[in-house]
């Protein structure tokens, strides 16, 4: 059975931008500094982040949001960009293969996904998926939203964790993929699906997680999202002043807050 695959447009593609800001390949400008490309999961973390940066050290950064592997795909062809954030480490691993940055990187933080469900949802926010199984038995199941599992990586972990509950292929014909993970949570709130599987750090944003309810998946139910970003070579000051910032304890209070762990190594 194949994935169906539905686009936005329209209105919905008007609302996911309205909601998210800068998401697939929109971007928040500034006149100097340095250029990132953050993984969508990143959105709300990030911009408190840069917010704090610029106010401390003077750079100004402009941050484009989007999938990993979109990201990656891009910097090979020579994409202006200056620091990667990834959502998967691996894509970092092959940019500094093809000698695309300065070096292998640092990890940065861990993400976790989540199943959440809109107000007025069949469907129980539920991490185990037991209800979800019993919605695709009895009927209550139409459309469900995880992000693109091909290029986006907590598309991938959604696969993994409906894989390890058996029931990838009975959930296929009722997909509705996000071209990333913040379109994926605009899917899922906005009640033109059942809900969806997201980020925790989207449904820990105040501005979405007032939008439905929202339970964790066990982590052992699919490979760590390990977060991992390099500098690209050639990045400028403002991008090695951020790299380094991400490591301080101020910035880390901000991404623990907003549901990421942060790596041991």
């Amino acid at each position: 059975m194949t994935l169906f695959r539905r686009r936005v447009c329209g209105l919905l593609a008007l609302g996911a931008a309205g909601l998210l800001g800068a998401s697939g390949a929109s971007a928040q400008t500034s006149a100097t500094g340095a250029t990132v490309a953050a993984a969508s999961d990143l959105k709300f973390a990030i911009e408190e982040v840069v917010q704090r940066f610029e106010r401390d050290t003077g750079h100004k950064l402009r941050l484009v949001f989007g999938s990993s592997g979109n990201f990656k795909t891009q910097i090979l062809q020579g994409a202006p960009f200056d620091l990667f954030m990834s959502a998967d480490e691996n894509f970092v691993y092959e940019l500094a293969t093809a000698g695309k940055t300065e070096d292998r990187g640092r990890a940065y933080a861990v993400g976790r996904i989540g199943i959440m469900v809109p107000p007025g949802s069949p469907l129980k926010a539920d991490g185990e998926f037991k209800d979800l199984a019993a919605a695709l038995k009895d009927g209550r199941l139409q459309k469900f939203a995880i992000a693109n599992p091909d290029h986006a990586p907590y598309g991938a972990r959604a696969k993994e964790a409906l894989q390890h509950a058996g029931l990838w292929e009975a959930i296929q014909g009722k997909l509705v993929l996000g071209e990333n993970i913040s379109q994926t949570a605009q899917f899922a709130t906005s009640g033109s699906t059942q809900g969806g599987l997201i980020a925790l750090s989207l449904a820990k944003a105040p501005a979405i997680g007032k939008l439905g309810t929202f339970a964790l998946v066990p982590e052992d139910w699919h490979q760590p999202l390990k977060q991992r970003m390099v500098l690209v070579k050639g990045a400028p000051p403002a991008a090695r002043a951020f790299y380094d910032y991400l490591g301080t304890p101020g910035a880390q209070e901000v991404m623990v807050r907003y549901g990421f762990a942060m790596p041991k190594d």
